[in-house]
């Protein structure tokens, strides 16, 4: 299923990876852009092109692909590779990325003043 018009140019991995991940979930860009909160424009910016994107929103991305975070970041054979239970910072994090947007800017604001604090004592 590919509609829209192809890329002009190679993509980065990362946004290989994303476009692969989201045509195998069978969405379209609209429609995880509307999942995620954005315009369907900004998410086309993260297929074409090098992002940098937080940890929050790659939380998010993985959920709204159905993927581990491992995979959504070094792909399947690196996922695949992963053993064991999530850690606990894993398990938080999950539960984190599912509360309201205001929620986890605060949760991301305390999280900033402890480690800028632990960094300034070390």
């Amino acid at each position: 299923m590919t509609l829209g018009r192809p890329a002009r140019k190679q993509r980065a991995p990362f946004g290989e990876r994303l476009h692969d991940l989201r045509q195998r979930a069978g969405l379209s860009q609209r429609e995880v852009a509307e999942k995620l909160g954005m315009s369907q424009r900004a998410y086309s910016h993260w297929e074409r092109h090098p992002v940098a994107l937080r940890p929050e929103q790659l939380w998010q991305l993985a959920q709204v692909l159905g993927v581990s975070l491992d995979e959504l970041i070094a792909g399947e054979q690196m996922a695949a590779r992963k053993r064991g239970p999530k850690s606990q910072l894993e398990q938080r994090m999950e539960a984190i990325a599912k509360l309201p947007r205001s929620t986890r800017q605060r949760i991301m604001a305390v999280l900033d003043a402890f480690i800028a604090q632990h960094n300034a004592t070390s």
